[in-house]
C-alpha cells in the first residue's frame, strides 16, 4: 500500500524534469534562426496564397511570355486581320461606286433609242457600259457590208469579253479573304500544338504535375487558337458579302450588254430598210 504513493510521486518528479526538454525540441523555430535558416528579409513579400499563378496572364502578358515561334503566329494572324479589314473597307467603297454608277448608266442606255442616242447619254459615265456602247458601235462601223447576224454575232463575243474583264477587276483582292479564311484556323492551331508541346516540355523538366506551372503555358497557347478564329471568320464573311456584291455587279454589266446588243440589232434593220426597199423596187 505505500509502494503505490510512491511510484506516483517519483513518476510525477520525472514528468517535471523531462517536460521542458521536450517542449523546447517541439517547439518551431523562431524566424531567421535554426540549422541552416536563411535570415528573412522583411522587405521581401511571401506568396503562400494557394492556386496563385506567378505569370501575368492576361492577353499582353501571355503573348510577352509566348515562345518565340507562337508569337510569330500571332503577329502573323493580327497582320492578316488587318488585311482582312483593310480589304473590306476599300472594296466596300469600290463596289458601291461601281453598283451605282453601273446602274446610272444602265437607265441611261434602257432610255435610248439608237446607239448614238445612248453613246451621248453616258458620255459623262465612266464605266464598263460605256465600254459596251462604244465597242458596239465600233463593229457596226466596221461592218457596213456584213450580213446584220455576223456583225451581232460578233458584237456579242466583244461584249461579253468586255464583261468578263470588268468582273474580274472588281473580283480583284478579295481572293486574298478566301485564303485568310480558310487557312487562319490552322496557323492558329499549329502555334497551339507548339505551345503545349513547350508546356509538357516545361513538366518534364519541373517533374511535377502542378497547375501553376502548366496552366501559363496552356493559356499562351490556346490565345493563339482564339486569334486564329478572330482572323478568320471575318474573312470568311466578309468574302461571301463580297461574292454576292459582285455576283449582282455582273447582273448589272450583263444587262447592260442585253440592251447594248438590242439597240444594235434595231441601228442593224434601219441600216437594211433602205436595201430591202430598193431590192423591191
Amino acid at each position: 500500500m505505500l509502494n503505490r504513493p510512491i511510484a506516483t510521486a517519483a513518476a510525477g518528479a520525472l514528468f517535471a524534469l523531462v517536460s521542458p526538454v521536450l517542449a523546447a525540441d517541439t517547439a518551431p523555430p523562431a524566424p531567421g534562426t535554426g540549422t541552416g535558416a536563411m535570415p528573412l528579409d522583411p522587405a521581401t513579400p511571401l506568396n503562400t496564397a494557394p492556386g496563385v499563378l506567378p505569370q501575368d496572364l492576361s492577353v499582353w502578358g501571355m503573348f510577352t511570355t509566348a515562345d518565340i515561334i507562337v508569337q510569330a503566329v500571332m503577329v502573323g494572324l493580327l497582320i492578316a486581320s488587318v488585311i482582312t479589314w483593310t480589304v473590306w473597307l476599300s472594296k466596300n467603297l469600290e463596289l458601291h461606286k461601281a453598283r451605282k454608277r453601273a446602274l446610272l448608266a444602265l437607265t441611261e442606255v434602257s432610255q435610248s433609242r439608237t446607239l448614238a442616242e445612248a453613246a451621248q447619254r453616258v458620255a459623262d459615265h465612266d464605266g464598263p457600259t460605256a465600254t459596251l456602247i462604244v465597242a458596239a458601235q465600233t463593229e457596226l462601223a466596221e461592218s457596213m457590208e456584213d450580213p446584220p447576224e455576223s456583225v451581232k454575232e460578233r458584237a456579242a463575243w466583244h461584249l461579253e469579253r468586255i464583261e468578263a474583264a470588268a468582273g474580274r477587276r472588281i473580283a480583284k483582292g478579295t481572293g486574298i479573304l478566301a485564303t485568310i479564311g480558310a487557312t487562319a484556323p490552322f496557323v492558329g492551331l499549329f502555334g497551339t500544338v507548339w505551345g503545349i508541346m513547350n508546356s509538357f516540355i516545361g513538366i518534364a523538366k519541373s517533374q511535377t504535375t502542378n497547375l501553376a506551372v502548366v496552366a501559363p503555358g496552356i493559356a499562351e497557347a490556346l490565345l493563339a487558337t482564339a486569334l486564329g478564329l478572330v482572323a478568320a471568320i471575318p474573312a470568311v464573311v466578309i468574302y461571301n458579302h463580297f461574292s454576292r456584291s459582285i455576283s449582282g455587279y455582273r447582273h448589272q454589266l450583263g444587262d447592260a450588254s442585253a440592251v447594248v446588243l438590242r439597240l444594235l440589232s434595231r441601228d442593224l434593220d434601219r441600216r437594211q430598210a433602205p436595201r430591202l426597199t430598193k431590192a423591191a423596187e
